[in-house]
């Protein structure tokens, strides 16, 4: 049975998870905007991912007797200043999730909660794999810059995530 406390905390994470998905949305609304198509691909996976993670975290609280509860979703940003700045908010917004997740790992240690423990290893893990592919990016945006043939090929690379 998982203990009020966990069950409060893994509520709060559906929710910072179904954040991320509405935010990355978002963003790939914004790259659609600036006819960027691959690069809001790259965010519409990401933005499927994020769904994946809520439903995990809420699979895992009914497995557990507990119960999922739904807050509201805050509204994200509609505008960003660049695909370079997009990019650093992906990667802050990552660090932030990062936290939550470590957090959550604290409060099973706490409790003693060995299964919650193991569930958390692959979100920490696939944590690492968030950030670095968000640094990755953005640090190749800052050396293209914000127009002319190395973003359009960054574009075009981004377009292919999920194909093989």
């Amino acid at each position: 049975m998982l203990n009020k406390t966990l069950q409060k905390a893994f509520n709060e994470q559906i929710n910072k998870e179904l954040y991320s998905a509405h935010l990355y949305l978002s963003m790939a609304a914004y790259c659609e905007s600036l006819n960027l198509p691959g690069i809001a691909h790259w965010l519409k996976e990401q933005q499927k991912e994020e769904i994946g993670h809520s439903m995990q975290f809420y699979k895992y609280i009914i497995e557990r007797g507990g119960r999922a509860e739904l807050g509201a979703i805050e509204q994200p940003p509609l505008d960003f200043k660049s695909p370079t700045a997009l990019f650093q908010d992906v990667l802050n917004h990552e660090r932030s999730i990062t936290a939550s997740i470590n957090k959550l790992y604290e409060k099973a240690l706490k409790e003693n909660d060995y299964a919650s423990q193991v569930m958390l290893h692959g979100f920490i893990k696939e944590q690492v794999e968030e950030e670095a592919s968000a640094s990755e990016i953005l640090e190749t945006l800052k050396m293209a810059g914000e127009k002319g043939q190395a973003l359009l090929m960054l574009d075009r690379q981004l377009a292919r995530r999920g194909m093989g």
